[in-house]
């Protein structure tokens, strides 16, 4: 009688426990990504999500893209108290490894939770819809006249004015010149403003430095650079202006390139307008 007692008081106790635990186990949901426009940020960064509940940010988890565009992961199990309290999904670039439980500078994407859903967009970094821009091709630190196309300068010519329309970038963020050159993408240097010098101080410009302009923009004249000889380089292809994390080591653009132009007559008389690709840019839905 008493074994049997001992027995029945033994099964008690261990489903008790049992209770007890799944009680205290806190429930979990998913929050699913679907982003498209993201690109492969190579062995040295990673994208991270984060939610944003009672105004404090919690990280959803990191994953990569790789060269196709596809995540490497886009479902992820969070805390369904959290979850259903967030009130906003951000998406931010993190340093692999990264030592900071905080969300960088770096964030490139962000939306507002509707009921169970959130469309994310750039609107973080800032409101594109008013860029706009012209280049024209011109090398004012040579004396010569048949090497135009291997400069860019981000001006009016016939103003003598800046000839782009950029919104100021927050933190962490910052506006790059890149010219195309026999296939690899140079920069002609970062800046913050268009109406004053970029930040790279014209190091492949020719030797008559007195007459280059004081705005962004760069002669592709000597020296090398992601691989290219400039002195034997042929001519500029394309023209690009990116928006790149700051800091950057990557020698080439980032995702986020709003204007572009590939008009190869923009003598010195001309300035083609660049075309505005910020309807391209990433966007997707976060759903909970």
């Amino acid at each position: 009688m008493k074994r049997a007692l001992l027995s029945l008081l033994a099964i008690a106790m261990i489903s008790f426990t049992s209770c007890s635990d799944d009680d205290d186990t806190p429930s979990t949901s998913n929050l699913t990504l679907n982003i498209n426009g993201l690109e492969n940020l190579g062995a040295t960064e990673q994208y991270e999500g984060w939610i944003i509940v009672n105004d404090l940010p919690v990280s959803t988890g990191t994953f990569t893209v790789d060269d196709s565009g596809t995540l490497s992961q886009t479902s992820f199990s969070l805390d369904a108290t959290q979850l259903a309290a967030a009130t906003k999904f951000v998406l931010s670039v993190e340093p692999i490894p990264d030592t900071d439980a905080a969300p960088s500078a770096i964030k490139i994407l962000a939306g507002d939770f509707s009921n169970n859903s959130a469309s994310v967009d750039t609107g973080i970094i800032t409101d594109f819809s008013t860029i706009a821009g012209k280049y024209v091709l011109t090398t004012p630190s040579t004396t010569i006249t048949t090497d135009n196309n291997k400069g860019v300068w981000f001006l009016d010519p016939a103003a003598g004015t800046p000839s782009l329309i950029l919104p100021t970038l927050p933190a962490g963020w910052v506006y790059e010149g890149w010219a195309v050159i026999d296939g690899k993408p140079i920069s002609s240097g970062r800046f913050t403003s268009a109406t004053g010098a970029d930040e790279d101080n014209n190091p492949f410009a020719g030797t008559d430095n007195t007459m280059l302009p004081d705005f962004p923009g760069e002669d592709f004249i000597m020296g090398t650079a992601n691989g290219v000889d400039l002195a034997a380089a042929t001519h500029i292809a394309k023209v690009v202006v990116s928006i790149e994390p700051e800091p950057d080591n990557s020698p080439n653009p980032f995702l986020l390139k709003p204007l572009v132009g590939a008009d190869l007559t923009a003598s010195s008389a001309t300035a083609p307008t660049l075309h505005d690709l910020s309807g391209t840019l990433p966007t997707g839905t976060v759903t909970r």
